[in-house]
Formats: C-alpha cells, structure tokens, sequence
C-alpha cells in the first residue's frame, strides 16, 4: 500500500510562488507516474500536472503551463510542483495521486494540502 504525504500549502498573495512536495512511502514499489490534482470550492476536481517517473516526460492543464514546474525526485520518491504568478483563481485544496502500473489510473491519493492566494 503506498502512502502519499503532501506539504508547502499555505497564503501566499497574487503573483507570489508556493512549492508542493509529496512523499511517497510504503514498502516496496515501483512508481509509474505521480501527478497534482486540485479542487475548488464548488468546482469539481481537476487535473493540473503529471510526471512519468521513468522518463521525466511532464504534462500540464493549460491553465498553469509556463507557471508552473512538476519535478521529480527519484531516490526520495517525492514529487514537487513549483507555483510561481500564483493567480486567485489558483486557490484550491492540491491533492497528489501516484500510480504503479500502466494504464490503470491514479490509484493512490494524498490528503491534500490547502492553497489560498489573495488578490
């Protein structure tokens, strides 16, 4: 079973920068691919960036492309997503999600972490 831990949610004000971390534990395990979903109130959950862990190769909403940076720390097991140009419309609960196999969906989900910008 892989446990996903999020942290470096906060306030920050418009145009400010926040960085995401989420570690994965559990055992042994071989992560496909890590990404970061958000959820605003009211809104349903969508999807803001992924990376494959093998080959790096990344993907972003369009929303958040050139503001924001997914990365990757292998031997730490730990994704990170850099938000810089924060905008208030980026506030949000920011949840991880990992996957260990191809083609079968996130499976595990992180607790999610709080993100509030103020214009």
């Amino acid at each position: 079973q892989v446990q996903l831990v999020e942290s470096g949610g906060g306030l920050v004000q418009a145009g400010g920068s926040l960085r995401l971390a989420c570690a994965a534990s559990g055992g042994t395990f071989s992560l496909h691919a890590m990404g970061w979903f958000r959820q605003a109130p009211g809104k349903e959950r969508e999807f803001v960036a992924s990376i494959f862990w093998g080959s790096g190769s990344t993907a972003y909403t369009a929303s958040v492309k050139g503001r924001f940076t997914i990365s990757r720390d292998n031997a730490k097991n730990t994704v990170y997503l850099q938000m810089n140009s924060l905008k208030p419309e980026d506030t949000a609960v920011y949840t991880c999600a990992a996957t260990v196999q191809a083609g079968t969906g996130y499976r595990y989900w992180g607790q999610g972490t709080q993100v509030t910008v103020s214009s």
